[in-house]
């Protein structure tokens, strides 16, 4: 993964390549289309897949026409408000303020241009959030949004070229990247010449070396992300001089499935939902975040926690196909009483119960919940309850190339590169640093709507 100089003559030129066959990709190679510009992604895969199919598939999108129908006040600079208050203050305030005013349009464009059936998700909040403002396809799965966006490139003519990856950047006078080296799966290389580059490649998690590097906490944390996740376009800037910001940033979750590498989502939790140790005992506010949460249930004894709900938690999250898959997976066990629940999680019973209604105390109200969690307005936890063992785990990287507002590679030096462009997991986002100012939906927002400016950045320029 090196930087070329000397330029070959190449056999054909395409006027924008893309790098990264996910949402970002996609996104992009969309944008540029409808600009007119010719466009090839690359993809390492056999299949496109990457991140994108391992999320939920949310994207937040303040001051939207459906939160208006839905009686939900909200706009973008209340969701700056709020990743500034998540990130206190670490976020880069113009890429926060881009985004929150970029994404309603980009829901809208995907949606009725292209075909991908968003809607919006308005029967809980997340963690951060202030408003409703999440949008997701109705089976709320990352894999649905990836086939959607997948239909909706080959609709605009796209061409997507799968098991060819990037080896080498060619760059010429100028720093204007040329042209790149694909290498295919019986070990030949080629090389292709492009006007515009746009790197899609996503983050650097499924690089042990580079996690080791710019995030030393998680050295021997569990990773539950797409293995394609190498940092190839950190490294390519590295080498060109490009500048880098928040690489300490990442997405953590305090809820993955022991031993079923499924990710038991929070919208439970939010709903009343806890979790307690070996000891029966909670330990956190875990309504603050999953992704801060997995270095606290980390440091629990043994590495582990149990998430506890009930039936009424059980049925909210039967929407999601995550926790369908862990519920057929047989990680969710369920428990008649307080006894059962402790047979299954294996703390005293007294301590267990204890710790129950310490918590339906708190919904109630009678008492201040010892972490400062606010339970109250949602009913206390009944039998039949529902448990999962879980762990915290490293799921996305969130710093990266530093970017413009056309989501241009920034120069470490200053300026930008005249023709290079990134957006995903290959750019910074606006988590800021470390796990706390992580919001969800905040990767795919980054993927989709430097995505989208990427590639009309893209397609102006060749058309120019």
């Amino acid at each position: 993964m090196t930087i070329l100089r000397e330029v070959p003559e190449f056999d054909y030129v395409i006027p924008v390549v893309v790098v990264g066959a996910g949402a970002c990709g996609l996104t992009a190679a969309m944008a540029a289309a409808d600009g007119g510009a010719e466009v090839l992604v690359l993809e390492h895969d056999p299949t496109p897949l990457g991140s994108t199919s391992m999320s939920t598939g949310m994207i937040p999108a303040p001051g939207s026409p459906e939160q208006a129908a839905a009686g939900i006040d909200d706009n973008p600079e209340l969701f700056v408000q709020d990743m500034v208050k998540k990130t206190q203050g670490r976020v880069d305030v113009d890429l926060a303020r881009l985004l929150a005013n970029e994404s309603v349009e980009t829901i809208q464009w995907l949606r009725d241009r292209h075909g991908v059936p968003f809607v919006l998700i308005d029967d809980y909040i997340y963690p951060g959030h202030s408003r409703m403002r999440m949008f997701a396809t109705p089976k709320r799965s990352g894999a649905e949004l990836q086939a959607a966006l997948e239909a909706g490139a080959s609709s605009s003519g796209v061409s997507i070229l799968t098991e060819a990856t990037v080896r080498h950047l060619f760059v010429g006078q100028g720093e204007r990247v040329v042209g790149v080296r694909i290498e295919r799966p019986d070990g030949s290389f080629e090389d292709i010449g492009c006007e515009t580059l746009i790197l899609a490649c996503c983050g650097f998690g499924g690089n042990p070396d580079m996690v080791r590097r710019y995030i030393p906490e998680l050295a021997d944390i569990v990773y539950h992300g797409h293995s394609g996740n190498q940092g190839e376009a950190i490294l390519w800037g590295e080498e060109l001089g490009a500048a880098l910001a928040d690489m300490d940033g990442y997405q953590g979750h305090g809820g993955l499935a022991a031993g079923y590498g499924v990710p038991i989502l929070w919208p439970q939790i939010m709903e009343g939902g806890f979790q307690i140790n070996a000891e029966g005992k909670r330990f956190s506010d875990e309504s603050l975040g999953y992704s801060e949460q997995a270095a606290k249930v980390n440091a629990q004894p043994g590495g582990f926690a149990w998430t506890i709900m009930d039936e009424r938690l059980h049925t909210l999250m039967m929407k999601f196909e995550d926790y369908r898959d862990a519920l057929e997976a047989g990680a969710v066990q369920t428990a008649n009483s307080i006894e059962e629940l402790a047979a299954i999680t294996s703390p005293p019973v007294e301590a267990l119960r204890e710790t129950v209604e310490a918590v339906a105390a708190a919904t109630r109200g009678e008492i201040e919940d010892a972490f400062g969690r606010d339970f109250t307005g949602k009913p206390p936890l009944v039998a039949p309850y529902r448990t999962a063992k879980v762990v915290g785990a490293l799921f996305h990287t969130q710093g990266g190339l530093d970017i413009d507002a056309e989501a241009r590679v920034k120069r470490r030096e200053g300026g930008v590169f005249p023709n290079l462009f990134a957006g995903g997991g290959a750019a910074r986002g606006v988590s800021g640093s470390g796990p706390a100012g992580y919001l969800a939906g905040h990767g795919l927002l980054t993927a989709t709507t430097l995505g989208k400016l990427a590639g009309r950045a893209a397609a102006k320029q060749v058309a120019g």
